[in-house]
């Protein structure tokens, strides 16, 4: 069947931000008098909200409530201003969601980061490209694995799970899309290797935004 609504994660999917987040998390560690980490280490560190990465980050016997809070305090307030400052879209992405707006194919963002945040950098990322909802992290609802958050999505379009297809990066993502019954794409370009996609259970994997489209175009069963 092909898809009427395309949901994609954020980070590692749509847009490569490890950059700004590891700059963001170094700052308030710096801050805190903690050691530092290479940019290039970020990438194991995100995937289930900015809380979990700083617990990540911090030394194992830091990780209390109080100083979790002070570290995400400094984080919040450095990312809020500089979250756009080397984050940007995958090649091939810009591509891919106009091609989909050609086709009258929904889209939705379903992130594991801050609302504020993730409003703020697909405005600033995207701005004419027409999003059904954008979605993050919010009080009261749980981050994905849950699936609270494609749920709502799937309400506010009204949308079958036959007619939607979830786009990530991350076993987080093939989880979430696992618990809500819709089919999944893992991409190879984002922050998580092909193995965790595969340990996952991702039903299809990709390794460049055209495929996606002839998913939407053809359902999962096509000849690559």
């Amino acid at each position: 069947m092909n898809k009427r609504l395309v949901i994609f994660d954020l980070d590692g999917t749509l847009l490569n931000t490890i950059e700004d987040l590891g700059h963001a998390a170094n700052y308030a560690l710096e801050r805190h008098g903690f050691a530092t980490h290479a940019i290039a280490s970020y990438p194991y560190f995100v995937g289930n909200g900015v809380r979990r990465l700083i617990t990540r980050v911090l030394p194992e016997d830091h990780r209390t409530d109080e100083t979790i809070d002070d570290v995400l305090r400094d984080f919040k307030e450095h990312y809020d201003e500089h979250c756009t400052d080397y984050t940007k879209p995958y090649a091939g992405m810009p591509e891919l969601l106009q091609d989909l707006t050609d086709r009258n194919v929904m889209m939705a963002v379903a992130s594991n980061k801050y609302q504020k945040a993730t409003s703020k950098i697909i405005s600033h990322c995207f701005p004419d490209v027409n999003f059904m909802a954008v979605m993050g992290q919010r009080d009261g609802v749980n981050v994905k694995p849950d699936p609270s958050v494609i749920f709502s999505i799937l309400a506010q379009a009204h949308m079958e799970k036959a007619q939607t297809l979830y786009v990530g990066d991350s076993g987080v993502d093939m989880e979430a899309g696992r618990r809500a019954c819709i089919d999944t794409v893992g991409v190879t370009w984002g922050f998580r290797s092909v193995k965790e996609l595969v340990e996952n259970h991702a039903n299809i994997i990709v390794s460049n935004p055209e495929e996606i489209l002839t998913i939407v175009d053809n359902g999962l069963t096509f000849d690559r």
